[in-house]
């Protein structure tokens, strides 16, 4: 989840520097580093629903071959 986590984090601020402990969004901590603004975990929430599923990626790699 961690991943899908900085994915998001990515897509709302692709500069942005942060460390992530934990997996799950709820729960984490997020530091944010190198005077990152730092990005609420509603926004993430948010952006991380619109993001493909790794099912979804699977199926659209598929697609292109």
């Amino acid at each position: 989840m961690s991943l899908k986590i900085a994915k998001a984090i990515h897509e709302i601020n692709d500069k942005a520097a942060f460390e992530i402990s934990g997996n799950d969004l709820e729960s984490c901590t997020i530091t944010w580093l190198n005077e990152t603004t730092p990005i609420s975990k509603a926004d993430i929430e948010a952006k991380m629903a619109e993001l493909p599923t790794a099912e979804e990626e699977a199926t659209a790699k598929q697609n292109l071959k």
